[in-house]
C-alpha cells in the first residue's frame, strides 16, 4: 500500500487551521485540508502493514489502507467508492470523529507519526461533493414494507439511508425543525457548518425516504409500521448536585448550544448568552470544548472550563493504554487554543447569588475516585454563567416507556442483534450504547439495518453506496 518506503520518505503533515485570532470572529469552519500533492504524499505513507491495526481502531472497520493507496496513485472516485463502502457520510466522520484510527495506527508506535488518515477521509469526500460524484441512488424496486426511524442524528440517518437502499418505505420522525439531531442543532457550525447535513438530509429524500420534522413522536404514530427504529440517543444530561444549581443563570450545555446554533441559523437569538459575562464551564469533554469556542465567539469576559479529573500525562502512558488503545494523555482542544483557562481536579461545592448565580465555590481534589478533597485549597470564582458538560446518562424514557421497551442496568434500550424487548422495535446509537462516538453512531445504524432487514425479509440484501455515473 502506498509508496514503498513512504513512511520513510515523506513526514506526517498535516494542514494550518485557521488562527485562533481570525476564527474566533466568526462561525465558519477552521479546519482545512492539504493540496491534493501533498495529500497524495500523506497517502504514500501507509505501510503495507500485516495486519493493519487501523481496521481495529476503527468501529466502522474502514478500508483505510486501500483507500490511501486509491488517493496516492489518485484514483480519487475508487477511493470513494471504497470509503462508503463502510461509512454512508464520511465528511462527517471526517470533521468531528476524533480519529482512534491513527491512534491504532502502526506508525503511532512513534508517537506523533501515525498516518493522516483522518484528513485524507476528508479530502476524498469533499472533492466527491465538489465534483458532483455524491448523487442519490434510490431502490430498483419497492419490498412493500414500511420502516419508522425516530430520530435524524447519524445513527437515524445511516439506519435509515441503508434500509431505504434495500427497498424498504422509510419515514423519520424528528422532533427537532430540521435534520441532523446533534449534528446540526448542538455541534457548532464552526466545527460542521449546517450545509454539510442538509445535503445529506436532501440526498436521502431524494432517495425517496420521508422525513416528518417537529413532531414529538408517540406510540400511536408507529403502530402502522412494519418495523420502528428508536435512533432518539442520549439525551438526559448528568445534573451538578450542589447548593445553588436553581439560580438562573446555571444551565445544561445542550440548552446554550441549540440557542446559538439557532441563533446563527438567523432564527430569534436565545435567552442564554454569553457576552459580557463570566462564563464556567463544567466538564472537560467535546461538548465542554463547544461551549467554551461559542463562549469566546460571543465576547464572554472570562472563560474557565474546569474537570473532576486530574490532569493526565503529556504522552501515551502504555502501562494504562499502551498502543493501538485509545490513549488516555492530555490534549488541548481547538477551544482552549483560542483562549480561556482549564482547571483539572475540580469538586464543585457550591454556587451562589441573589436568584442568579454570580459566583462559584469549588476546591481541589485527589484527582482520581473517589475524588477526596484536599484541605485548604478552597477557591470562589465569578461566575455569571455556568453551563454543565458533564455528560449524558441515557435516552429520554417518555416514548420508550410507551412502547414497554425494557432497559439495561445502565437506562439504555436492552436489545438482542439490535431488537428491543418489543417484537418488531429496534434501537441504534446512543440510545442503546450509551454516549458514544459519532463513528459508533454510523456504524450502530448501519448494524442495526441489517438487523431489520433480516427479520422483514430473512437475509440481509443490503447495496453498497455506489460511485454515480456522471458519463
Amino acid at each position: 500500500m502506498g509508496e514503498i518506503g513512504g513512511f520513510k520518505k515523506f513526514s506526517r503533515q498535516k494542514a494550518s487551521d485557521r488562527a485562533p485570532s481570525e476564527r474566533v470572529r466568526d462561525h465558519f469552519e477552521f479546519v482545512r485540508t492539504l493540496p491534493l500533492v501533498e495529500l497524495r504524499e500523506q497517502g504514500a505513507r501507509c505501510m503495507e502493514c500485516g495486519v493493519p491495526f487501523c481496521h481495529h481502531g476503527c468501529p466502522l472497520g474502514n478500508l483505510i489502507p486501500d483507500w490511501n493507496d486509491l488517493v496516492y496513485r489518485d484514483r480519487w472516485r475508487e477511493a470513494l467508492a471504497e470509503l462508503h463502502r463502510t461509512n454512508n457520510f464520511p465528511e462527517f466522520t471526517g470533521r468531528l470523529c476524533p480519529a482512534p484510527c491513527e491512534a491504532a495506527c502502526v506508525l503511532e508506535i512513534e508517537e506523533g507519526n501515525a498516518v493522516t488518515i483522518k484528513q485524507i477521509e476528508l479530502s476524498i469526500v469533499s472533492r466527491a461533493w465538489d465534483e458532483g460524484w455524491i448523487v442519490a441512488e434510490p431502490p430498483s424496486e419497492r419490498s412493500g414494507s414500511t420502516v419508522a426511524v425516530v430520530g435524524s442524528g447519524p445513527s437515524g440517518l445511516a439506519c435509515a439511508q441503508q434500509l431505504n437502499r434495500a427497498g424498504h418505505t422509510v419515514t423519520v420522525f424528528e422532533r427537532d425543525e430540521a435534520g441532523g439531531g446533534l449534528l446540526r442543532f448542538g455541534v457548532p457550525d464552526f466545527k460542521i457548518e449546517k450545509h454539510v447535513v442538509e445535503r445529506r438530509v436532501e440526498q436521502l429524500t431524494e432517495e425517496g425516504i420521508e422525513f416528518r420534522f417537529s413532531i414529538d413522536v408517540r406510540a400511536d404514530d408507529l403502530a402502522a409500521f412494519d418495523a420502528t427504529v428508536l435512533c432518539t440517543g442520549s439525551r438526559v444530561p448528568r445534573d451538578l448536585p450542589v447548593a445553588g444549581r436553581e439560580l438562573d443563570g446555571v444551565h445544561f450545555a445542550m440548552e446554550y448550544l441549540y440557542g446559538r446554533n439557532r441563533a446563527v441559523a438567523g432564527a430569534t437569538d436565545s435567552s442564554i448568552t454569553a457576552a459580557g459575562k463570566h462564563v464556567i464551564v463544567v466538564g472537560g469533554g467535546d461538548t465542554g470544548a463547544d461551549c467554551v469556542a461559542s463562549a469566546h465567539r460571543e465576547g464572554a469576559a472570562s472563560v474557565t472550563q474546569i474537570e473532576l479529573v486530574g490532569e493526565p500525562p503529556a504522552t501515551r502512558p502504555d502501562d494504562v493504554t499502551p498502543w493501538p488503545l485509545w490513549p488516555a494523555k492530555l490534549r488541548t482542544s481547538y477551544a482552549l487554543e483560542e483562549g480561556g483557562e482549564r482547571e483539572f481536579a475540580i469538586s464543585t461545592a457550591r454556587l451562589t447569588g441573589d436568584r442568579r448565580v454570580d459566583q462559584i465555590h469549588w476546591a481541589r481534589n485527589s484527582g482520581t475516585p473517589p475524588f477526596e478533597p484536599v484541605a485548604g485549597t478552597d477557591e470562589t470564582r465569578p461566575a455569571d454563567l455556568v453551563l454543565l458538560a458533564m455528560g449524558f446518562v441515557g435516552p429520554e424514557p417518555g416514548l420508550l416507556d410507551e412502547l414497554g421497551v425494557e432497559r439495561d442496568a445502565r437506562g439504555n434500550i436492552a436489545t438482542t442483534n439490535y431488537e428491543s424487548s418489543v417484537p418488531g422495535i429496534f434501537a441504534a446509537g446512543d440510545a442503546r450504547r450509551g454516549q458514544s462516538l459519532i463513528v459508533w453512531a454510523i456504524e450502530e445504524g448501519r448494524k442495526c439495518a441489517a438487523a431489520v432487514e433480516t427479520m422483514l425479509r430473512g437475509a440481509s440484501e443490503q447495496p453498497s453506496p455506489r460511485l454515480a455515473n456522471t458519463a
